[in-house]
């Protein structure tokens, strides 16, 4: 059986936490990296034997998941989001299959919106590098849309894929907009120039190539909505850049 950690970082993440850390029952060492939390995302991890506690700040999440992959008990990391729940036949995958250090392996995450798996937006497939040796590699130092660094080593797919139940509600999609954004704008401070007209500019493109380009058309209320957000998020990462630069 392979040694893997299964790592994690949280704020405020009850929702599908329960059913995440039950899928992971098989590993013996699951790092849950807490930022603050004032919902039940502590108690319910504190119900979980596998599952060990630290608390600390949140330095952007590139850097924030290399710290708590430091915090691990073994050097194989898989690094999952607490609303990503693993299927039986993953974790079996994962503890049995043959692993290179020199390799990272990515899994396809299906995504789910109000219950249905969407295949439109970008959304599908979509394939991310979550298992790696933290003694090859580690997450980059980026606050926002944070990766695996992979250069200079081989990737392989998973077979079997991670579920991802990250949006409820239409008020889930403004509060996480309002985070990204704002941390997006507060790392590009003096960085990077924008004018209001680009900002507005690019969110409208973006809302015309998800909805139109990447098929949210066909997905009803749920494709417009992810669309909708697709933009609306893009427009304010560069509004609250430009409010920021100024």
């Amino acid at each position: 059986m392979n040694q893997i950690s299964v790592v994690m970082i949280t704020k405020n993440a009850e929702k599908v936490l329960v059913q995440c850390l039950a899928s992971l029952a098989k590993f013996d060492d699951v790092v849950l990296y807490d930022n603050g939390s004032s919902d039940q995302t502590l108690n319910i991890a504190a119900q979980f034997d596998n599952v060990v506690v630290f608390q600390g700040e949140f330095m952007g999440f590139g850097r924030t998941k290399a710290h708590a992959a430091s915090l691990a008990k073994h050097d194989w990391i898989f690094s999952l989001d607490a609303d990503e729940p693993m299927s039986p036949r993953l974790v079996e995958e994962l503890l049995t299959m043959q692993l290179g250090e020199q390799t990272c392996y990515q899994v396809r995450r299906d995504n789910y919106f109000r219950g249905k798996h969407i295949k439109c937006c970008g959304w599908y497939p979509e394939y991310i590098v979550r298992l790696y040796h933290r003694n090859t590699t580690n997450f980059s130092d980026a606050k926002v849309h944070e990766t695996v660094k992979i250069q200079g080593l081989s990737v392989k797919n998973l077979h079997h894929p991670i579920e991802h139940y990250s949006f409820f509600t239409v008020a889930d999609f403004l509060t996480k907009i309002q985070s990204y954004s704002e941390i997006y704008a507060d790392d590009m401070r003096g960085k990077k120039k924008v004018s209001v007209f680009v900002g507005v500019l690019r969110g409208l493109f973006a809302f015309i190539k998800s909805y139109f380009f990447r098929k949210g058309m066909f997905y009803g209320f749920e494709g417009f909505v992810i669309a909708f957000f697709h933009g609306l998020g893009t427009t304010m990462k560069y509004l609250k850049l430009y409010e920021k630069n100024h």
